[in-house]
């Protein structure tokens, strides 16, 4: 019997009993990325030489929009074929539709829940197509904390609770690995708390944990790993747990007459280069920094900052338009009370727009 669930194929079989214990001989390697290429339209979409996540292990794959996110969770799902390399989840190819749907578990970005019907009509539809008996909606409500809201309208319920509904039904059939698009999408604090137990709970109990996130909020207390990635490629990884508590968050320290202050880099709105040292500009002013633009753009990497010229480090978030001139010339005006225009030059554009997918 097969299935289409948001354009995948899963093909179930009778007599499917939870998780499958693996044999001994089978790789603690549940996600192995090997030489992974995507090329689109003669563009390189993704490429990752080498990424590994071990039974039990919660790694994050973080990158704005555009990135290569949503191009990645396609391979990984089976709903596009790499151009080159292998991509192996629970020992097989996630083309294999037959054992994808036995082995994975996927949150999508969307919730893909029906709205008019309750938590329980919704995972009952979902265990009937796994042949599994109705004590396992009962047992993943109960760990979903819905067990109240069974018969509720799934439309009639908070976003948080619609999205850990969502994470039920991903873990229905006790899958070996767990694929998860921004997990956290429409939670608020306590929700999202109450989600992250969840995921650490399943990889306590031996699954592999993906995240695939915008942003590293929620990720650096659960994430054993988080990886970088950016125009496709990953270009930092790191383990939370061995990251200093001060550098989080990083700050950046300017003088002020014979006076050294502390900046956050969410308070900067870009960095310039006057006598080959960095100034960061605030709403207070220009600071000076003994540092090089090229050291600033390294500690500045993880907070959404981009290299807009060869002088300039602009802050993402305080930019609002990007205004062309010419066709090699353009520049960014900021959210500021000024309308500070950053130049921004023809390489950094076209990383921008690649970046950003406009």
């Amino acid at each position: 019997m097969e299935c289409l669930t948001n354009g995948i194929v899963f093909y179930i079989f009778r007599n499917y009993n939870f998780r499958v214990t693996p044999p001994e001989s089978w790789p603690v390697t549940m996600i192995h990325l090997h030489d992974l290429q995507k090329i689109v339209d003669q563009y390189v979409v993704l490429d990752i030489p080498s990424l590994t996540v071990e039974a039990g292990e919660i790694a994050a794959l973080v990158g704005p929009v555009g990135s290569g996110k949503a191009m990645l969770l396609e391979l990984l799902t089976g709903q596009s074929r790499p151009t080159a390399g292998t991509v192996q989840l629970a020992g097989i190819d996630p083309m294999d539709t037959r054992q994808f749907g036995r082995r994975v578990g996927v949150l999508f970005g969307v919730d893909n829940l029906y709205k008019r019907q309750t938590p329980r009509s919704n995972l009952m539809f979902y265990a009937r197509l796994l042949h599994l008996p109705a004590s396992r909606v009962t047992e993943v409500l109960n760990t979903v904390g819905l067990i109240d809201h069974a018969s509720v309208k799934v439309e009639n319920m908070a976003s948080g609770l619609v999205r850990r509904l969502a994470f039920g039904r991903a873990i229905l059939g006790s899958p070996d690995v767990l694929l998860l698009m921004d997990p956290f999408d429409n939670c608020d604090g306590d929700a999202s708390a109450f989600l992250g137990n969840l995921i650490r709970r399943q990889a306590d109990e031996g699954t592999s944990v993906l995240i695939l996130s915008d942003t590293e909020a929620h990720l650096t207390t659960l994430c054993d790993t988080i990886y970088q990635l950016a125009q496709g490629r990953v270009v930092d990884s790191y383990a939370p747990a061995e990251e200093q508590q001060s550098s989080l968050p990083f700050i950046i320290p300017a003088r002020v007459n014979e006076n050294i202050v502390l900046v956050e880099p969410a308070d900067i709105l870009f960095a310039v280069v006057h006598d080959e040292r960095a100034h960061i500009q605030t709403v207070d002013g220009l600071l000076p920094t003994r540092f090089t633009l090229a050291e600033l753009e390294e500690r500045l990497a993880r907070s959404g900052f981009f290299r807009a010229h060869r002088s300039y480090l602009v802050n993402l978030q305080y930019v609002k338009e990007v205004i062309p001139y010419t066709r090699d010339s353009f520049s960014l005006k900021l959210k500021d009370a000024d309308s500070t225009q950053i130049p921004l030059s023809r390489l950094a554009a076209r990383e921008l727009r690649t970046l950003l997918d406009f």
